[in-house]
Protein backbone atom coordinates (compact mmCIF):
# COMPACT_ATOMS: atom_id res chain seq x y z
CA UNK A 1 0.00 0.00 0.00
CA UNK A 2 0.83 3.35 -1.01
CA UNK A 3 1.79 5.77 1.62
CA UNK A 4 1.75 9.39 0.84
CA UNK A 5 3.44 12.20 2.63
CA UNK A 6 1.14 15.36 3.37
CA UNK A 7 3.67 17.79 1.26
CA UNK A 8 3.23 15.04 -1.47
CA UNK A 9 -0.57 15.40 -1.94
CA UNK A 10 -2.94 17.70 -4.36
CA UNK A 11 -5.65 19.36 -2.85
CA UNK A 12 -7.80 17.98 -5.83
CA UNK A 13 -6.28 14.16 -4.57
CA UNK A 14 -8.06 14.56 -1.24
CA UNK A 15 -11.12 12.82 -1.00
CA UNK A 16 -15.03 14.31 -0.86
CA UNK A 17 -16.77 14.46 2.19
CA UNK A 18 -19.69 12.86 1.00
CA UNK A 19 -17.96 9.66 -0.22
CA UNK A 20 -15.23 9.48 2.64
CA UNK A 21 -18.27 10.16 5.22
CA UNK A 22 -19.95 6.99 3.40
CA UNK A 23 -17.45 4.54 3.26
CA UNK A 24 -16.41 5.63 7.07
CA UNK A 25 -20.25 4.68 7.70
CA UNK A 26 -19.98 1.12 5.66
CA UNK A 27 -16.49 0.36 7.91
CA UNK A 28 -17.68 1.26 10.66
CA UNK A 29 -14.00 3.09 10.98
CA UNK A 30 -14.30 5.59 14.05
CA UNK A 31 -10.81 7.42 12.95
CA UNK A 32 -10.27 9.96 9.80
CA UNK A 33 -6.69 10.44 8.25
CA UNK A 34 -4.56 12.24 10.91
CA UNK A 35 -2.09 14.42 8.73
CA UNK A 36 0.44 17.55 10.41
CA UNK A 37 -0.60 20.79 10.85
CA UNK A 38 -0.38 22.78 7.42
CA UNK A 39 -1.81 19.67 5.76
CA UNK A 40 -4.67 18.34 4.34
CA UNK A 41 -8.27 16.27 6.24
CA UNK A 42 -10.02 14.25 4.40
CA UNK A 43 -13.44 15.09 6.61
CA UNK A 44 -14.06 18.13 3.63
CA UNK A 45 -16.72 19.57 2.39
CA UNK A 46 -15.51 19.17 -1.40
CA UNK A 47 -12.58 19.01 -2.38
CA UNK A 48 -10.44 19.22 0.61
CA UNK A 49 -10.32 21.28 3.70
CA UNK A 50 -8.55 24.43 4.42
CA UNK A 51 -8.20 25.93 7.75
CA UNK A 52 -4.60 24.09 9.08
CA UNK A 53 -2.42 26.62 7.02
CA UNK A 54 -4.43 29.42 7.29
CA UNK A 55 -3.13 32.23 9.41
CA UNK A 56 -5.29 34.64 11.68
CA UNK A 57 -5.53 38.44 8.81
CA UNK A 58 -5.78 41.49 10.28
CA UNK A 59 -8.66 42.40 7.76
CA UNK A 60 -10.68 40.43 10.48
CA UNK A 61 -13.97 41.96 12.11
CA UNK A 62 -14.83 40.94 16.14
CA UNK A 63 -18.06 40.90 14.93
CA UNK A 64 -20.39 37.98 15.87
CA UNK A 65 -20.12 35.27 13.62
CA UNK A 66 -23.02 34.34 11.70
CA UNK A 67 -23.81 30.77 11.97
CA UNK A 68 -23.16 28.52 9.18
CA UNK A 69 -26.87 26.84 8.24
CA UNK A 70 -27.50 30.73 7.59
CA UNK A 71 -24.56 31.21 5.29
CA UNK A 72 -25.14 28.00 3.43
CA UNK A 73 -28.66 27.73 3.11
CA UNK A 74 -30.00 31.64 2.48
CA UNK A 75 -28.25 32.22 -0.72
CA UNK A 76 -28.08 34.20 -4.14
CA UNK A 77 -26.96 31.50 -6.74
CA UNK A 78 -29.32 32.96 -9.68
CA UNK A 79 -27.75 30.22 -11.83
CA UNK A 80 -29.14 27.20 -8.88
CA UNK A 81 -32.47 29.49 -8.41
CA UNK A 82 -33.80 32.83 -7.84
CA UNK A 83 -35.42 32.03 -4.60
CA UNK A 84 -32.87 31.70 -1.49
CA UNK A 85 -33.14 28.88 -0.61
CA UNK A 86 -32.83 26.92 -3.71
CA UNK A 87 -29.34 27.07 -4.56
CA UNK A 88 -28.72 24.77 -1.53
CA UNK A 89 -30.51 21.41 -3.29
CA UNK A 90 -29.75 22.39 -6.67
CA UNK A 91 -26.13 23.11 -6.88
CA UNK A 92 -25.40 20.15 -4.62
CA UNK A 93 -24.60 18.40 -7.67
CA UNK A 94 -22.36 20.97 -9.08
CA UNK A 95 -19.03 19.85 -10.98
CA UNK A 96 -16.02 21.69 -10.18
CA UNK A 97 -13.47 18.88 -10.42
CA UNK A 98 -11.51 20.06 -13.08
CA UNK A 99 -11.45 23.01 -13.06
CA UNK A 100 -9.18 25.84 -14.64
CA UNK A 101 -9.27 29.88 -14.23
CA UNK A 102 -7.56 31.80 -16.96
CA UNK A 103 -6.17 35.08 -16.55
CA UNK A 104 -5.58 37.11 -20.13
CA UNK A 105 -6.22 39.97 -21.54
CA UNK A 106 -3.84 43.42 -20.81
CA UNK A 107 -1.12 41.39 -19.53
CA UNK A 108 2.61 40.08 -20.20
CA UNK A 109 2.31 36.59 -18.84
CA UNK A 110 -1.53 35.09 -19.06
CA UNK A 111 -1.82 32.34 -17.42
CA UNK A 112 -3.87 29.32 -17.07
CA UNK A 113 -4.22 27.92 -13.57
CA UNK A 114 -5.61 24.42 -12.08
CA UNK A 115 -7.36 24.11 -8.64
CA UNK A 116 -4.04 23.27 -7.03
CA UNK A 117 -2.19 26.29 -8.57
CA UNK A 118 -5.26 28.44 -7.39
CA UNK A 119 -5.08 26.94 -3.78
CA UNK A 120 -1.18 27.68 -3.53
CA UNK A 121 -0.90 30.99 -5.23
CA UNK A 122 -0.70 33.17 -1.93
CA UNK A 123 -0.51 31.82 1.55
CA UNK A 124 -4.37 31.42 2.61
CA UNK A 125 -5.52 33.50 5.43
CA UNK A 126 -8.70 33.39 7.17
CA UNK A 127 -10.45 36.83 6.79
CA UNK A 128 -13.82 37.27 9.30
CA UNK A 129 -15.62 39.79 6.84
CA UNK A 130 -18.67 41.84 6.69
CA UNK A 131 -20.92 40.46 3.60
CA UNK A 132 -23.80 43.02 2.85
CA UNK A 133 -26.61 42.06 0.32
CA UNK A 134 -28.73 44.71 -1.69
CA UNK A 135 -31.66 42.75 -0.39
CA UNK A 136 -30.86 44.36 3.17
CA UNK A 137 -29.60 41.17 4.93
CA UNK A 138 -25.72 40.71 6.14
CA UNK A 139 -23.79 38.14 7.13
CA UNK A 140 -19.98 37.71 9.08
CA UNK A 141 -18.47 34.69 7.27
CA UNK A 142 -15.05 33.45 7.99
CA UNK A 143 -13.63 33.19 4.09
CA UNK A 144 -10.40 31.57 3.45
CA UNK A 145 -8.46 32.96 0.57
CA UNK A 146 -5.76 36.17 -0.10
CA UNK A 147 -5.62 39.09 -1.77
CA UNK A 148 -6.76 38.91 -5.14
CA UNK A 149 -3.72 41.49 -5.93
CA UNK A 150 -1.67 38.09 -4.67
CA UNK A 151 -2.80 36.27 -8.00
CA UNK A 152 -3.00 39.28 -10.34
CA UNK A 153 0.99 39.95 -10.00
CA UNK A 154 1.58 36.61 -11.40
CA UNK A 155 0.64 38.14 -14.92
CA UNK A 156 2.30 41.25 -14.93
CA UNK A 157 -0.15 43.84 -15.83
CA UNK A 158 -0.51 45.94 -18.63
CA UNK A 159 -0.16 49.65 -18.11
CA UNK A 160 -3.21 50.15 -20.66
CA UNK A 161 -5.48 47.79 -18.23
CA UNK A 162 -7.77 50.21 -15.97
CA UNK A 163 -10.16 47.90 -15.30
CA UNK A 164 -10.65 43.77 -14.37
CA UNK A 165 -13.54 42.03 -16.09
CA UNK A 166 -14.94 38.51 -14.44
CA UNK A 167 -16.53 35.58 -16.01
CA UNK A 168 -18.43 32.74 -14.05
CA UNK A 169 -18.68 29.14 -15.13
CA UNK A 170 -22.07 28.15 -16.84
CA UNK A 171 -23.06 25.26 -18.20
CA UNK A 172 -27.12 24.84 -19.19
CA UNK A 173 -26.66 21.05 -18.40
CA UNK A 174 -26.80 21.82 -14.16
CA UNK A 175 -27.75 25.40 -14.47
CA UNK A 176 -30.98 27.49 -15.10
CA UNK A 177 -30.98 29.05 -18.59
CA UNK A 178 -31.31 33.12 -18.97
CA UNK A 179 -34.98 33.12 -19.57
CA UNK A 180 -35.61 31.41 -16.10
CA UNK A 181 -33.37 33.16 -14.52
CA UNK A 182 -34.65 36.87 -16.47
CA UNK A 183 -30.77 37.41 -16.24
CA UNK A 184 -28.00 36.92 -18.57
CA UNK A 185 -25.27 33.90 -18.54
CA UNK A 186 -22.44 33.88 -17.63
CA UNK A 187 -22.62 35.76 -14.69
CA UNK A 188 -20.07 38.91 -15.34
CA UNK A 189 -18.69 41.34 -13.33
CA UNK A 190 -16.09 43.77 -13.02
CA UNK A 191 -13.97 46.45 -10.85
CA UNK A 192 -11.48 49.39 -11.33
CA UNK A 193 -7.98 48.09 -11.52
CA UNK A 194 -7.05 49.94 -7.98
CA UNK A 195 -10.33 48.11 -6.60
CA UNK A 196 -9.38 44.90 -7.67
CA UNK A 197 -5.63 45.78 -6.37
CA UNK A 198 -6.64 46.77 -2.90
CA UNK A 199 -5.48 44.35 -0.15
CA UNK A 200 -9.36 43.79 1.14
CA UNK A 201 -10.35 42.49 -2.08
CA UNK A 202 -10.19 38.59 -1.63
CA UNK A 203 -10.05 35.61 -3.62
CA UNK A 204 -12.18 33.22 -1.27
CA UNK A 205 -11.92 29.53 -1.70
CA UNK A 206 -13.21 28.22 1.43
CA UNK A 207 -15.36 29.56 4.38
CA UNK A 208 -15.62 28.07 8.14
CA UNK A 209 -12.43 26.45 7.66
CA UNK A 210 -13.68 24.45 4.43
CA UNK A 211 -13.08 24.70 0.91
CA UNK A 212 -16.57 26.20 -0.19
CA UNK A 213 -19.69 24.61 -0.82
CA UNK A 214 -21.14 24.74 -4.23
CA UNK A 215 -24.10 27.37 -3.44
CA UNK A 216 -21.50 29.75 -1.81
CA UNK A 217 -19.43 29.84 -5.28
CA UNK A 218 -17.21 26.68 -5.19
CA UNK A 219 -14.46 26.36 -6.41
CA UNK A 220 -12.91 30.45 -6.16
CA UNK A 221 -15.08 33.33 -5.78
CA UNK A 222 -14.58 36.84 -5.27
CA UNK A 223 -15.36 38.51 -1.80
CA UNK A 224 -14.94 42.72 -1.78
CA UNK A 225 -16.49 43.09 1.69
CA UNK A 226 -17.58 47.16 0.73
CA UNK A 227 -19.75 46.27 -2.20
CA UNK A 228 -23.15 44.73 -1.95
CA UNK A 229 -22.81 41.07 -2.57
CA UNK A 230 -23.73 40.24 -6.05
CA UNK A 231 -20.28 42.36 -7.05
CA UNK A 232 -18.73 39.04 -5.16
CA UNK A 233 -18.64 36.85 -7.80
CA UNK A 234 -19.25 33.17 -8.01
CA UNK A 235 -17.35 29.76 -9.36
CA UNK A 236 -15.05 32.19 -11.37
CA UNK A 237 -13.24 30.98 -14.79
CA UNK A 238 -12.10 33.71 -16.08
CA UNK A 239 -10.40 37.18 -15.28
CA UNK A 240 -9.48 39.77 -18.18
CA UNK A 241 -7.74 42.65 -17.85
CA UNK A 242 -8.98 45.65 -19.77
CA UNK A 243 -8.81 49.04 -21.48
CA UNK A 244 -12.67 50.11 -20.49
CA UNK A 245 -15.13 49.72 -18.07
CA UNK A 246 -16.41 46.28 -18.26
CA UNK A 247 -20.37 45.20 -18.83
CA UNK A 248 -21.45 44.03 -15.60
CA UNK A 249 -24.54 41.55 -15.37
CA UNK A 250 -26.89 43.38 -13.14
CA UNK A 251 -26.45 46.64 -14.49
CA UNK A 252 -27.14 45.13 -18.19
CA UNK A 253 -30.60 43.78 -16.39
CA UNK A 254 -31.28 46.76 -14.54
CA UNK A 255 -28.93 49.82 -15.18
CA UNK A 256 -31.63 52.68 -12.89
CA UNK A 257 -31.19 49.84 -10.00
CA UNK A 258 -27.37 48.49 -9.87
CA UNK A 259 -24.59 50.75 -10.71
CA UNK A 260 -21.27 49.78 -11.84
CA UNK A 261 -19.24 50.67 -8.13
CA UNK A 262 -22.02 49.49 -5.74
CA UNK A 263 -20.50 50.50 -2.76
CA UNK A 264 -22.53 49.69 0.32
CA UNK A 265 -23.94 53.22 1.11
CA UNK A 266 -26.66 53.82 3.07
CA UNK A 267 -27.62 57.69 1.72
CA UNK A 268 -28.07 55.45 -1.94
CA UNK A 269 -31.45 53.95 -1.88
CA UNK A 270 -32.55 51.29 -4.24
CA UNK A 271 -35.62 52.18 -6.58
CA UNK A 272 -37.08 50.02 -4.84
CA UNK A 273 -36.30 50.35 -1.29
CA UNK A 274 -34.08 52.18 1.46
CA UNK A 275 -30.45 50.79 2.11
CA UNK A 276 -30.58 52.92 5.47
CA UNK A 277 -31.22 49.89 6.93
CA UNK A 278 -29.72 45.60 6.87
CA UNK A 279 -30.92 42.42 9.10
CA UNK A 280 -28.20 40.30 10.38
CA UNK A 281 -29.01 37.00 9.52
CA UNK A 282 -28.21 34.19 12.43
CA UNK A 283 -29.12 36.93 15.26
CA UNK A 284 -31.93 38.11 17.71
CA UNK A 285 -35.28 36.42 17.67
CA UNK A 286 -35.42 32.29 16.44
CA UNK A 287 -32.15 33.55 14.27
CA UNK A 288 -34.43 36.22 12.01
CA UNK A 289 -32.29 38.64 12.01
CA UNK A 290 -31.47 41.83 14.21
CA UNK A 291 -31.67 45.20 12.38
CA UNK A 292 -28.76 47.48 12.12
CA UNK A 293 -27.55 50.84 10.76
CA UNK A 294 -26.24 50.19 7.20
CA UNK A 295 -22.77 51.84 7.78
CA UNK A 296 -20.83 53.70 4.36
CA UNK A 297 -18.63 51.47 2.57
CA UNK A 298 -19.60 48.45 4.91
CA UNK A 299 -17.61 49.75 7.72
CA UNK A 300 -14.13 49.54 5.51
CA UNK A 301 -14.05 52.93 5.04
CA UNK A 302 -10.36 52.93 6.43
CA UNK A 303 -9.16 50.73 4.05
CA UNK A 304 -11.02 51.93 0.91
CA UNK A 305 -12.32 55.65 1.15
CA UNK A 306 -9.49 57.05 -0.52
CA UNK A 307 -10.30 54.99 -3.59
CA UNK A 308 -12.68 57.32 -3.87
CA UNK A 309 -11.79 60.78 -3.34
CA UNK A 310 -14.01 63.60 -4.78
CA UNK A 311 -15.87 61.16 -6.58
CA UNK A 312 -19.86 61.84 -6.09
CA UNK A 313 -21.57 58.68 -4.39
CA UNK A 314 -24.40 59.28 -5.28
CA UNK A 315 -23.90 59.69 -9.18
CA UNK A 316 -21.71 56.75 -9.03
CA UNK A 317 -23.70 54.44 -7.13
Amino acid sequence: MLIRKPSDLRYSDVTPKEIYLNRRRFLGASAGLAVGAGALSVESASAATVKLNAAKSKYTTDEKITPIKDSTTYNNFYEFGTGKDEPVERAKNFKTNPWTLTIEGLVDKPKTLDYDAIMKAAPLEERILRHRCVERWSIVVPWIGYSLSELLKQVKIDSKAKYVAFESFYDSKQMLSSREAHIQFPYVEGLRLDEAMNALTTVSVGMYGETLPPQNGSPIRLTVPWKYGFKSIKSITKIKLVEKQPPTTWNLSAPEEYGFFSNVNPKVDHPRWSQAKERRLGEGFLGQGIVKDTVLFNGYGEQVASLYTGMDLRRNY
